[in-house]
């Protein structure tokens, strides 16, 4: 995906940078493969915002992803790379050979008009192929992956990622994340060759608050700049700092260096070592 840099005409011009969307094959999604998208404004079914500073932007389809791909050796064929205003990924419409159609998030040079199959046993080693982390060789790289056999593509579904395949050892497999964790998962469960495509989306620069209000996310004040009732960094006269040994979250809680991840989660014993930490010790 080239990223195509403007001339620095305005202010906003001058940060921005965009992508050129020369892979993309097909400008309009397949109909029947497409449902209305409602917008929440980040509320839950009881009206309370959950989710801050979410609202607005531009009207979006959601597109019907096959996460299972669950059609086990039966060929397809790539009609079209496509663009989905839902994901960073691109995504590639498939074609059965008995005329069913379905989407799947296309790996990097997945190209319209090549074969794709989805399969339980071993098949043919290329990216875009699906099949248990047990027949892959090791050291491939893969993305799509079932947590649990059967439940669909769960891990490394974003744009340019991907995760290795490290080893098979009884009834699991070792993988390691592309947070650099490395865990196990069932030798059983699917798993897509290849990596997510679009990897140079992480480099857009989204250069004004406009398009960040096209996107559906609102503006975020700060709270240092707010009153005492409304944040507990509030307060003061002029630009102070916090005045507190640590930053914290609207409602009094720690904002940063707090574990989130639950001392007793079920999936602990699966995992082999822990991500990196980013923060200094």
């Amino acid at each position: 995906m080239p990223i195509r840099i403007y001339k620095p005409t305005t202010p906003g011009r001058r940060q921005t940078s965009v992508d050129t969307f020369s892979d993309i094959t097909l400008k309009r999604p397949e109909k029947k493969l497409v449902m209305i998208k409602r917008k929440t404004g980040g509320r839950n079914a009881s009206g309370k915002i959950t989710v801050r500073h979410r609202g607005g932007g531009a009207k979006r389809f959601y597109r019907l992803i096959d996460y299972k791909q669950n059609k086990y050796d039966m060929p397809s064929t790539v009609e079209a790379i496509e663009y989905d205003p839902n994901r960073r990924a691109r995504i590639a419409l498939l074609k059965y050979q008995d005329g069913h159609k379905c989407y799947i998030i296309a790996p990097v040079d997945l190209k319209v008009g090549d074969q794709v199959i989805s399969s339980t046993k071993r098949t043919e080693i290329k990216p875009g192929n699906r099949m248990p982390l047990e027949h892959l060789p090791l050291g491939s790289l893969i993305y799509n992956i079932e947590i649990s056999p059967g439940r669909g593509a769960q891990l490394v579904r974003t744009a340019g990622s991907v995760a290795k395949l490290m080893a098979v050892e009884g009834e699991y497999a070792t993988i390691k994340m592309p947070s650099s964790e490395i865990r196990l998962i069932s030798k059983k469960s699917l798993a897509t060759l290849g990596q997510v495509s679009n990897p140079d989306a992480m480099h857009l620069r989204i250069g004004k608050a406009g398009r960040k209000r096209h996107m559906g996310i609102r503006p975020t004040v700060r709270g240092k700049v707010m009153n005492p009732v409304d944040h507990p960094h509030g307060g003061g006269e002029g630009h102070n700092p916090i005045g507190m040994k640590a930053p914290k979250t609207p409602w009094g809680k720690k904002a940063l260096g707090v574990k989130t991840r639950k001392k007793n989660k079920y999936s602990n014993k699966f995992i082999v070592n822990r991500r990196r930490s980013k923060r200094k010790k």
